[in-house]
């Protein structure tokens, strides 16, 4: 065997067998580092294009060994979990700039990915605002958002697909049901059978009945009912044992509306004697009378405000009352015999009247009208927007939140984006007839538009009294 030297290779002893296929005796340890360093430098100042001219040339005379190697490295190398080799909130802070549906998508890489990312509650919170579900912060379950995140998606396909609500009847009034308020689940109503009763809706079973006057208005609480009736009179009934506790009198016309607070002790109401009254809820004693309308008033609203402006500042009581024309605001937590504050009208000549679906949530007030939905600013008290609706003229207002608005019609109730003033969903309603004392239609509360977690589903939507007494519901479907 021929022996020759080589001042380019390590070691520089290069051997050729019979042949002709040169190789390289091994190194030392020592002697390879060397040569591996020198390399290295040079490989390092090279441009990338002489760098891959490089590995090229070198995968082209590895074996299969080599290849083997190279392949075991490389996918460690390229396919490393940063998930798993990131701090925690560093991960959360990068999972912030991926888009949900991505999201969603990583979750299927592995169960470590999927237990980082579904812990990631900054970002399904953010999700579930986008798409108008009211977040409430203080849930503890990190897992929490991911699951209300999935569950909203799936409302909003039943939105879009129509298929978002169910119905059911409640049957067990002997008159007509004119009287409706929703809250927690449960429904009270006030017939002309002089009975009013409380009704679990998700079961359709009756709680309590105690026997009332004729009812126009209802609002109640864990202990006690509130009943405006077409005697003129405003009565509070005790729920357990169905004792009036206390009776209001003083009006000349029906009472179409009550509100009440028991922090101030006070009871608010509005009557077909174009006046509101103000009550010591405790001792039934009239407070003070304000006049000013001149029309029925269908609407009293006693809330706290939210926003702060020279007249109101947050946590302030104020009442609204609305006719058929207009909207009074009156400063009702500072002092008993207040002055309006201020008139809202959507038309100085009156040609435009309002509906008694009166909503306030402390920072706007909203109200339909003939023509479409009015929203004022409740700091400025300037219109922010009109929702003008000309193929849908006779739309009422039923309940109004940041993304969704609830609207009603003789055939169907129906939902809008706010965001882009467009009828997204509807559902059929019955047919119903009219009373000598109004529409049939009486809309419950819509305690799931303003905040809807997620796992409370159960919503009342829409009822209304048909000709048999019975109250048919439209509720918010409760499995998806």
């Amino acid at each position: 065997m021929n022996t020759y030297r080589s001042s380019s290779l390590p070691g520089g002893l290069m051997k050729c067998n019979l042949y002709g296929r040169c190789f390289q005796n091994p190194m030392e340890k020592k002697e390879f580092d060397t040569w591996l360093e020198n390399l290295s430098a040079v490989f390092y100042t090279l441009t990338d294009l002489q760098k891959n001219e490089t590995l090229d040339h070198l995968i082209s005379q590895s074996g299969a060994v080599q290849l083997r190697h190279l392949s075991n490295n490389l996918e460690t190398l390229l396919k490393r979990d940063f998930l798993r080799l990131l701090p925690l909130e560093l991960s959360f802070y990068l999972l912030r700039w991926l888009d949900p549906q991505t999201l969603l998508t990583c979750c299927l890489v592995s169960k470590q990915w999927n237990k980082v990312i579904s812990a990631c509650t900054e970002v399904w919170q953010t999700a579930c605002r986008k798409l108008g579900w009211q977040v409430d912060e203080d849930a503890q379950d990190t897992l929490h958002w991911k699951k209300v995140y999935l569950k909203a998606v799936l409302r909003m396909k039943q939105l879009e697909d129509h298929e978002a609500f169910q119905t059911a009847s409640l049957i067990g009034h002997s008159a007509r049901v004119y009287a409706l308020y929703y809250k927690d689940g449960l429904l009270c109503t006030g017939s002309d059978d002089l009975s009013a009763k409380l009704w679990d809706v998700s079961t359709g079973q009756c709680i309590y009945g105690i026997q009332t006057h004729t009812c126009a208005a209802v609002k109640f609480d864990e202990q006690k009912l509130v009943t405006g009736s077409f005697d003129n009179t405003v009565a509070c009934w005790d729920w357990i044992s169905g004792a009036k506790t206390q009776h209001f009198r003083g009006h000349t016309g029906a009472v179409f509306s009550v509100d009440y607070s028991d922090e101030l002790d006070l009871l608010v109401s509005g009557s077909a004697d174009n006046t509101v009254k103000i009550w010591a809820l405790s001792s039934g004693s009239c407070l003070n009378t304000l006049n000013g309308h001149t029309e029925w008033v269908t609407k009293v609203v006693l809330q706290k405000c939210q926003v702060k402006s020279v007249m109101h500042s947050p946590g302030d009581y104020i009442l609204l009352s609305a006719d058929k024309y207009e909207i009074k605001i009156w400063p009702i937590g500072r002092e008993i015999n207040c002055k309006c504050l201020k008139t809202l009208y959507v038309s100085d000549d009156r040609s435009i009247c309002l509906q008694p679906r009166l909503h306030f949530d402390g920072k706007y007030i909203v109200c339909s009208s003939a023509i479409g939905l009015y929203q004022w600013d409740f700091a400025s008290y300037d219109i922010l927007r009109v929702i003008k609706m000309p193929d849908y003229a006779n739309l009422s207002l039923l309940g109004f939140g940041d993304i969704f608005a609830l609207l009603f019609d003789n055939h169907y109730l129906y939902i809008m984006d706010v965001r882009t003033e467009k009828l997204i969903s509807r559902w059929p309603l019955p047919e119903y007839r009219k009373s000598k004392r109004g529409s049939s239609f009486l809309a419950g509360e819509i305690s799931w538009m303003n905040g809807l977690d997620g796992v409370n589903d159960i919503g009342l939507v829409f009822a209304t009294s048909m000709p048999d007494h019975s109250i048919h519901l439209v509720l918010w479907k409760e499995n998806g």
